[in-house]
């Protein structure tokens, strides 16, 4: 009995040392993230200690995702893998929209989906569920984890049913002809609707007031909560005022309550969104619950195509299987996935970035560069001793990530200890094991967990075969100049050369790259 109880005891003992242990290498790191709130960076603390809830606005899916929608996906997935680094449990919650979003993200016209379903003589879902597996296939090819949980609008009626309710009791929202509006001005009395956006909603309130009358609202300001349903409008659910759907806001509000609580910790997406939909979200959540939910607020930039917001409702936008394919006009070249993801990642989450081929390809090489060295950094042996500077690189790498995301400084450290790598590879240079199996853990650590890249050769078999291919072609040459045979050793090299392939021999053999 004694002894049963001893081993208890050490257990318990082990499991408090791991959980202090864990509170620790969390405390170790303290990182600031710009909240779009305040505007300024906070350090992040979370509501529940080792713990942090995510919400994240997911896609419209009624048409392809296109190289806008890849800057938040790959934002918010770096989020969550870094803080997953850090040690935190992570909820990550990234919503679909299916049903409420209507055209021009107002509260009068078609549905999106519905209007590509009717356009396309399909049901709504068929809609939705077509495009929601290419978006899946495209975040996967991007390598963008998949979310704790993705909820869909059009499954949680009852909870905006709900939380429309709670509006209504609380006396900021009105009920007009089948419809419950937002009421934005008695709002705006007891609080502040404009506080995240900057929004000077007094003055707005007081130049669209000559609109009285002329509609449903009793302003132009006030927004849907629930819409009833035009007889030609096929998406519609019975509630307590009219058959019809939810406003679009109300989604984000309703399932961020469902799965991360009254209160959560970071709520994320493009900054084409803060205004007006983050805006209401954080209306509906105080005039419901008393309180506002989120209390991070982060916002990527956007990606521009000549200073214009790239978007499928300006028409001006690249589909990632485009670009994955070469095939839009504007495009020079196919770029793969793993360049895409690059590029996002060389600017910081809150810079404009504006499409270009140049850019592109720059990107490309540098990507290539850096896998170079990382598959380069796996090949090198030990010496006695080290005569390249390694030291600190992990700590400069986690004080640029901490600092809001700073990935593109991050991206440049690695490329510093790229050169350390070169020197060591070229015989120029030494590196001792200590140091050799840190550098390849640090590498590993952030080029495929935090950054999530991938070596291009892992995407599929024809790259496979095709890398094959030209080791193939180059281990003749070898064997050709073994035997003295220049003329096919030149040819070989020549038609390479040619071709756009960059031939170096080694002292073990040969590297190429195109």
């Amino acid at each position: 009995m004694k002894r049963r109880c001893f081993f208890s005891e050490i257990k318990q003992k082990i499991v408090s040392l791991w959980a202090n242990y864990k509170t620790i290498t969390i405390m170790e790191h303290k990182l600031s993230i710009y909240n779009t709130l305040s505007r300024k960076k906070e350090t992040f603390i979370p509501l529940h200690e080792s713990v942090v809830g995510m919400y994240v606005c997911g896609p419209t899916v009624y048409g392809d995702a296109h190289l806008g929608h890849a800057r938040p996906a790959i934002t918010f997935d770096l989020l969550f893998r870094y803080l997953q680094h850090l040690g935190y449990k992570v909820r990550y919650v990234r919503n679909i929209t299916d049903v409420g979003h209507l055209e021009h993200d107002a509260d009068e016209g078609e549905d999106k989906i519905a209007k590509k379903a009717r356009l396309e003589q399909k049901e709504p879902m068929e809609v939705v569920q077509y495009f929601l597996n290419r978006y899946h296939k495209s975040m996967d090819a991007l390598n963008v984890l998949p979310p704790s949980i993705e909820p869909h609008a059009s499954g949680h009626i009852i909870e905006q049913i709900a939380f429309t309710k709670k509006i209504l009791d609380a006396g900021y929202a009105y009920v007009s002809e089948g419809s419950v509006y937002f009421d934005v001005e008695k709002y705006n009395k007891d609080f502040h609707y404009g506080k995240l956006s900057g929004r000077n909603i007094d003055e707005l309130l007081e130049t669209t007031r000559q609109l009285d009358g002329q509609s449903e609202k009793r302003r132009s300001m006030d927004f849907a909560l629930w819409k009833k349903a035009q007889p030609e409008h096929i998406m519609r659910w019975p509630s307590p005022w009219s058959d019809g759907f939810p406003g679009w806001h109300m989604e984000c509000s309703a399932m961020g309550c469902k799965y991360l609580g009254e209160e959560f910790d970071i709520h994320g997406g493009g900054m084409d969104l803060m205004f007006p939909h983050h805006e209401c979200e954080i209306a509906q959540s105080t005039a419901a619950l008393g309180k506002e939910s989120a209390r991070y607020w982060m916002h990527n930039n956007m990606i521009t195509i000549n200073g214009q917001k790239m978007g499928k409702s300006l028409g001006n936008f690249i589909t990632l299987d485009e670009l994955f394919n070469g095939t839009h006009k504007l495009l020079a070249q196919a770029y793969s996935p793993m360049t895409i993801r690059f590029f996002i990642l060389q600017a910081h989450y809150r810079s404009t970035v504006d499409f270009s081929n140049e850019a592109l390809q720059a990107s490309e090489k540098g990507l290539q560069r850096l896998m170079e060295a990382y598959e380069r950094l796996q090949k090198l042996t030990a010496s006695q001793a080290s005569t390249v500077e390694t030291a600190g690189l992990r700590a400069r790498l986690e004080e640029a990530m901490n600092d809001d995301l700073n990935s593109p400084i991050a991206i440049a450290h690695l490329f510093e200890a790229c050169k350390a790598i070169n020197q060591v590879h070229d015989g120029k240079a030494t590196i001792n094991q200590a140091d050799l199996t840190e550098l390849k853990d640090t590498f590993k650590l952030f080029i495929e967990d935090i950054f999530g890249l991938q070596a291009e050769t892992s995407q599929g078999g024809t790259n496979d075969a095709y890398k094959k291919a030209i080791d193939l072609l180059l281990n003749m040459r070898l064997e050709a100049k073994r035997n003295k045979d220049w003329g096919t050793s030149d040819k070989i090299r020549n038609e390479l050369t040619a071709l756009g392939f960059s031939i170096k021999d080694t002292k073990d053999g040969f590297e190429w790259n195109l």
